[in-house]
Parts: structure tokens; C-alpha cells; sequence
């Protein structure tokens, strides 16, 4: 496997990958056509901010498994064609976190106390204590604009200073607010009470200019920070408000474009601080990320938990041990139940019952799904199976019960088309050994693997010799048969046979052709 490097991150995040036995290549600022050709053989690619990874870059990058950016802002990678090539996309959000809120720290109190240009001028030989006022940040209110992870440290740390809190988030609780010692308020309302109003939102369509001219008049005063993603923040209507004296001063770490242009207004108003993207620029803020995404390339390569995937089912470690078996029997169950099925799909349920029923289910499903769609013609993996099942108008419906009277656990997939369904349950024998349990409601003990023929015939004497006596007559070799019945002799049956060769057209015919049997399907795992 081979892992591409396209911004600089620490060494440790590059020992770690090749301690697990992987190629590393570097290519620091590539961007075009010789990225494109960089990643045309890559497994693994890792980003900073750096690096435009659009769907272009997926298009040429068929082996690709994951992306993962070194830091929090995955603005610069299309997650949205990610997903329908199947890559996954990870970020290492914990890495800089504080990193991140102590430079917010930071800003605010430069800003407040005019410490770069007090610095700047003593410098150059001028004592002007006297120009500089400052202002102290006790009893005063921070306005938080974007309560994730880092906006939850910057208050955390800014009311242990003695500050109220407000904050404006419409996706969190008010539960976790209150936790934080935070007010949640409307937008407009966190702007006209913050004395201190810090910005920690992602840069999407929604945020692009959030803050402009009218959002500024509604500040009236105080000092915004920015520390999060360059332009969320108007930057031509901040330099006019500060220079204006709408508000007081403004310290800014992030810019729409970077490096930031010499005529950017920002840099000529006094009272506003810049610093050239620092927020995550500690030792040990670079170390951590780099390793963070390392070990989830790592967890992608073996099929186990990347812990920060953004767009694929993740589960917690300590749990992944417990659902991991049942992954690949779900895949497993929707490839049968899928290539059993006569005619279009229309919906997918996935069923389960017993002690797996207490689990987080959602990397299952989706395995489920993966199997569903595997006779597709491209790709299909537990990224993307959830949108292709959207994409295609499949509905999937996933239910629990923690009742089972049967098995300990249990896993059902059902695939239906309008009023034809198939159904196929599957369990697993001591400990990790897979088994198709039910099909349709006939009860059997099948080993799910390689070739498989499943024959639905009339309970009949001599069907099942009939049946071996073709196979075997054109060299088909019986590995494992399984059958069962759903009613008294005489009724229908049905019988699963594991093989050791394919089944060529006119065999099957042949065995069509008998009265007694009702349908033959081949299964390919």
C-alpha cells in the first residue's frame, strides 16, 4: 500500500506509516496535472490545507481508500465525490484543539491590549505607553459562534477569565450548553451582547460571508476574533468597521486566500492583529495530528474503525470488536438475498435481533448494503453504499429486537421488490464462524462461501441424486449440500450446495428442465 504526502506534516505521522510496512512518497506542493499523476497509484493520501483534493483528484485516483487531513477544516476536500468513489474521509479534530483555542486565547488579549502594536513601536525606540488603553476581559461577554470542539475550549478557558458566555449554535443541546456554563442565543442576539465575539464555524455555502457589514453594525463595539476559517468573515467589511470605529479592534489568524496578499485590507488598519495561520502551529499540536491520521490510514488498510471518518459508518473501538464478525456475514447475507432476488430492488431492510441488537449497528448496515450492491458494474463499499441505495430511490429500513428465540444473535437482510421478497438470516457458531441459517423461511445450517447453487424443488424421492448425479456428470464437484423443508413430505424444499466449479448455462438448463424442481439459482461469495 502506498501513501501519498502532498503537505508537510510531522515526522512521527510518517515513521508511524512505515513502521506498519507501507510506502510513504512526499510531493509537497503539487497542485494540477502533477497531482493528478502523483495519486494516480495512491492507497492513502494526507492533506493539509494546502491541497485541493476535488472530484478531478478522485476520478484519477481508482485505488484510493482514504483521505485524511492532518487538522480539523475539511473544506478543501469534495467529501460529496469521496463518497461516490468510496473513500473515506478522515480528519484528526482532537490533534490541534488546544493548540487552536490558546491562540484564540491569545488574540483576543492582543487585541485587547494592543500588544503587537505596543511591541512594534517600542521597537522602534518609542516609549508610547500613554496611546494604549486597554481592556480587561473579566465581567465581560464572550459571544461564541460555533460551539464545536474548539469553541467549547475557547469558553471553557475565557470564563475561567471571569467572562459570561453566549453562544449561537444551532446543532447543539441545550444539555452540553449548559454544561459549558454557555447562554445559547439566536445569531443576532450573540453579536449585539459580545463584548468579546469569537468565530469557530467550518467554511461551507451557509458561512461563506457570514459576518459582513450588517452583522458588524449589530456588534456596535467589542473585538471579533477569527481563528477558524478564512472567509466566514468578510474581510473587506472588518477592515471598514475597525478603521471606522464600528468596533473596537479585530485579531485575525485565517484568510479567504492563502498566503495572504500585501493589499489585503486587512493589513493596513492598526487595530487589527494578524498572524499568519498559527492556530494549530505548536510542536505538539503537529505531532499529534500527524499521528492521528496515521494511525486512521492504518485502521482504513485493515478494515478496522477509522475512529474520525466524516463520511462513513464509524464505530468505537472498544466496541468494534464485538460487531466486527457480523460485518462481513451481513455482506455476506445481502449478496445472497440480492442475487435471489427476481427483478428490480426496491428496498433493503436489515434486521437484528439478540445481543447484536445492543450494539452500534451502523458500520453492519452499511456492509449489509455493500454486499446488496455488489453486482453493481463500479465500486461499491461501506462508504458509499448508503448513497447509492439514496441515489437509486432504495429505501432502507433498519430495525432491532433484542428477543431472539432462536439464535443469540441474528441477522436478517431482506431485499423486496413491491410484493417479491427474499429474505436471508444468518449467525454465527462459536464465535466467528458464519453460517445462512434461514432463506425465505426455510430453516437449514449453510456454510456461506465461494460457489453456491440453491435449488427449490418439490420434496420429492431421488430430486437431490438427480440433482448431484448432473453436477457430477459435467464435472461439478459438491463440496457441501444443506436441506430443508418448510412443511410435511411432498411439500416444497430447498437445497444449498457449496461448489468447487461454476455451473456453465446448459447445466442449469438441464436441471430446469426436470418438473420437480421449481427454480435453481447460482450465488457467487
Amino acid at each position: 500500500m502506498k501513501v501519498l504526502v502532498t503537505d508537510p506534516i510531522a515526522d512521527a505521522g510518517l515513521d508511524r506509516l512505515r513502521e506498519a510496512g507501507y510506502e510513504v512518497e512526499t510531493a509537497y506542493d503539487v497542485e494540477g496535472d502533477a497531482l493528478l499523476e502523483a495519486v494516480s497509484d495512491a492507497n492513502g493520501l494526507i492533506v493539509r490545507s494546502g491541497t485541493q483534493v476535488t472530484a478531478e483528484v478522485f476520478e484519477a485516483a481508482p485505488d484510493l481508500v482514504i483521505v485524511g487531513r492532518a487538522g480539523i477544516g475539511v473544506d478543501n476536500i469534495d467529501i460529496d465525490a469521496a463518497t461516490q468513489h468510496g473513500v473515506i474521509v478522515a480528519n484528526a479534530p482532537e490533534g490541534n484543539v488546544r493548540a487552536a483555542a490558546e491562540h484564540t486565547v491569545a488574540m483576543g488579549f492582543a487585541a485587547a491590549r494592543s500588544i503587537p502594536q505596543a511591541h512594534a513601536r517600542l521597537k522602534d525606540g518609542e516609549w508610547a505607553k500613554s496611546d494604549y488603553l486597554g481592556n480587561e476581559v473579566n465581567g465581560k461577554t464572550l459571544g461564541v459562534v460555533g460551539l464545536g470542539r474548539v469553541g467549547q475550549e475557547v469558553a471553557k478557558k475565557f470564563s475561567s477569565l471571569g467572562m459570561d458566555i453566549v453562544a449561537y449554535d444551532p446543532y447543539i443541546g441545550e444539555e452540553r450548553a449548559d454544561q459549558l456554563g454557555a447562554e445559547l442565543v439566536e445569531f443576532d442576539a450573540c453579536l449585539a451582547r459580545a463584548d468579546f465575539l469569537t468565530v469557530h464555524t467550518p467554511l461551507t455555502p451557509e458561512t461563506e460571508g457570514l459576518i459582513s457589514t450588517d452583522e458588524l453594525e449589530t456588534m456596535g463595539s467589542g473585538y471579533l476574533i477569527n481563528c477558524a476559517r478564512g472567509g466566514v468573515v468578510d474581510e473587506a467589511a472588518l477592515a471598514e468597521a475597525v478603521d471606522a470605529g464600528v468596533i473596537d479592534g479585530a485579531a485575525v489568524d485565517v484568510f479567504a486566500d492563502e498566503p495572504v496578499s500585501p493589499d489585503n485590507p486587512l493589513l493596513s488598519v492598526d487595530d487589527v492583529v494578524v498572524t499568519p495561520h498559527l492556530g494549530a502551529s505548536t510542536s505538539a499540536a503537529q505531532e499529534n495530528v500527524a499521528v492521528s491520521t496515521a494511525d486512521q490510514i492504518v485502521a482504513a488498510f485493515r478494515d478496522e474503525p477509522v475512529i474520525n471518518a466524516l463520511n462513513a459508518p464509524s464505530v468505537d473501538e472498544s466496541a468494534f470488536p464485538r460487531i466486527q464478525p457480523y460485518i462481513g456475514l451481513a455482506e455476506t447475507a445481502g449478496k445472497i438475498a440480492a442475487q435471489l432476488l427476481d427483478g428490480r430492488l426496491g428496498e433493503v431492510e436489515v434486521t437484528y435481533t439478540g445481543d447484536i441488537a445492543a450494539e452500534d449497528i451502523e458500520l453492519v448496515t452499511a456492509s449489509a448494503l455493500k454486499g446488496v450492491f455488489a453486482p453493481l458494474e463500479w465500486q461499491v463499499n461501506a462508504v458509499n453504499a448508503p448513497q447509492v441505495a439514496k441515489e437509486r430511490g432504495i429505501e432502507v429500513v433498519e430495525s432491532k429486537s433484542r428477543q431472539s428465540d432462536d439464535f443469540q444473535s441474528l441477522v436478517t437482510v431482506t431485499v423486496r421488490n413491491g410484493d417479491e421478497e427474499m429474505t436471508v438470516s444468518g449467525t454465527l457458531f462459536t464465535g466467528e464462524d458464519p453460517r445462512i441459517v434461514r432463506i425465505n423461511g426455510y430453516r437449514l445450517d449453510a456454510i456461506p462461501y465461494g460457489q453456491m447453487l440453491v435449488a427449490r424443488n418439490y420434496d420429492k424421492p431421488g430430486v437431490i441424486g438427480f440433482i448431484g448425479t448432473v453436477l457430477g456428470e459435467n464435472d461439478v464437484n459438491i463440496a457441501g449440500m444443506f436441506n430443508a423443508r418448510r412443511a410435511k413430505a411432498g411439500g416444497e424444499a430447498l437445497t444449498v450446495y457449496n461448489l468447487d466449479d461454476d455451473v456453465p448455462d446448459d447445466v442449469r438448463e438441464k436441471l430446469l428442465a426436470d418438473d420437480r424442481i421449481i427454480d435453481v439459482d447460482l450465488i457467487t461469495l
